[in-house]
């Protein structure tokens, strides 16, 4: 092929173009959790989606994006504190972590966006973004407290109720829905709190996928 017959390359899998500012873990656990790896994809070189995909013109388009995610995050946790206060060369080291798989120079600068005050039971909120596959919503994102008025720790099935209760089970019902986390299905008892520090992808959110149970 040609240079020139090369307009915007992108990927799909069985028909779904995939959006590249999408994680791709959460990608995978969207769409193609059932099935065998590797993950098989397809590589276009033309007739890029329009309606469907953000163009990505270079890697400073994806940094751009990254590190608003990353402030969104921070904005909610901790009204922005952590990130303002530090230098444009600890928001590089940051990102430079992540695009050369470096941990250790990545986790150095964000280890700091997953601290709290030792008097504090936790972040003011939970960055979390909740992904369907049976809606046409992009996804959903609301403000939720890590701990109740009571001092109790919320957790991931409180969340679940209260932002898309459809997806409980009742109690002597059939499970219809899978809630996945980095291909996991962590329990609906587990403290949100510890899911953002332990389970957050590097953009500092919790991606969320709600899936429909498998029937084989």
């Amino acid at each position: 092929m040609r240079q020139e017959d090369i307009s915007e390359i992108w990927f799909e899998h069985e028909g779904t173009p995939l959006k590249w500012h999408y994680p791709i873990g959460l990608l995978f656990d969207l769409l193609a959790s059932s099935s065998a790896l590797p993950w098989n994809i397809t590589v276009h070189f033309k007739g890029f989606p329009e309606k469907d995909l953000l163009h990505c013109p270079s890697k400073d388009t994806i940094e751009a994006h990254f590190m608003s995610c990353v402030k969104e995050a921070d904005a909610l946790k901790h009204k922005s504190q952590v990130i303002n206060e530090m230098q444009k060369k600890d928001h590089k080291q940051l990102w430079m972590g992540l695009h050369n798989d470096r941990f250790d120079q990545f986790w150095a600068i964000n280890r700091k966006l997953m601290e709290y005050p030792a008097e504090e039971s936790g972040f003011r909120y939970i960055p979390f973004r909740i992904y369907q596959t049976t809606t046409e919503r992009p996804f959903i994102q609301k403000l939720f407290r890590p701990v109740a008025t009571d001092g109790q720790l919320h957790t991931l099935g409180d969340l679940l109720k209260e932002v898309c209760p459809s997806v409980i089970a009742p109690e002597d019902g059939e499970r219809k829905n899978q809630v996945m986390i980095h291909g996991i299905e962590p329990m609906l008892e587990t403290p949100l709190q510890w899911l953002s520090e332990h389970l957050s992808y590097p953009d500092n959110f919790l991606h969320i996928s709600i899936i429909p149970q498998p029937t084989d």
